[in-house]
């Protein structure tokens, strides 16, 4: 029998799956959870043999809970299929990674081969991935970019990250210059479209 805990902050999509998954003969549901920092300890309280995350969750992010988690077989299950996303769920260990709409005998299937010690990747988000290119941004500007993208002032982006206002800037300009945008705006809307903040 594969152990698998549910992560995902819509209840309803979290039991449907639950129930889904309860009719394959080899799987069974050990634990759920709405919150990405609930899964640490739901993890060390059932250890379950695969963790599936959605990405969107509050507490911590999917991709986020997966960093913490190295070693442990992950399958990402999200509405934001993102190429950054993607390559940052690989980054983590995350050996799947399959969107939402996907059907309950692919997300079964998905889960015995990570079980198995495969990957399981969806096919077109993969292609996507590998057409979208790197990452542009550094860790500090995407970390300002973000910061910015949630309605921080420069002066509150300096205080959370420790730095300089004209520091901040400089990282802002340079994320907007990477990124292409005319503006804060386009270069956001660039970065989160491509799931890099």
């Amino acid at each position: 029998m594969i152990r698998v805990l549910l992560a995902d902050d819509q209840h309803l999509i979290r039991e449907a799956l639950a129930m889904m998954l309860e009719f394959e003969d080899d799987l069974t549901v050990v634990a759920q959870c709405g919150r990405g920092d609930e899964v640490l300890t739901a993890v060390a309280a059932h250890e379950p043999d695969v963790i599936v995350l959605d990405i969107e969750m509050p507490g911590l992010d999917g991709l986020s809970v997966a960093e913490r988690l190295p070693g442990r077989a992950m399958l990402i299950l999200s509405t934001f299929a993102r190429p950054g996303h993607l390559r940052r769920a690989i980054a983590a260990g995350v050996r799947g990674f399959i969107p939402k709409d996907s059907s309950s005998a692919e997300l079964a299937n998905a889960i015995r081969r990570i079980h198995a010690g495969g990957r399981y990747l969806d096919p077109e988000l993969a292609a996507s991935a590998m057409m979208a290119g790197e990452n542009p941004l550094t860790d500090r500007e995407r970390d300002a970019l973000a910061l910015a993208a949630a309605g921080a002032s420069v002066a509150e982006i300096a205080a959370r990250l420790h730095l300089s206002e004209g520091t901040v800037r400089n990282y802002l300009s340079n994320a907007i210059t990477k990124l292409g945008g005319a503006n804060r705006i386009t270069a956001i809307g660039h970065a989160q479209r491509m799931g890099w903040i």
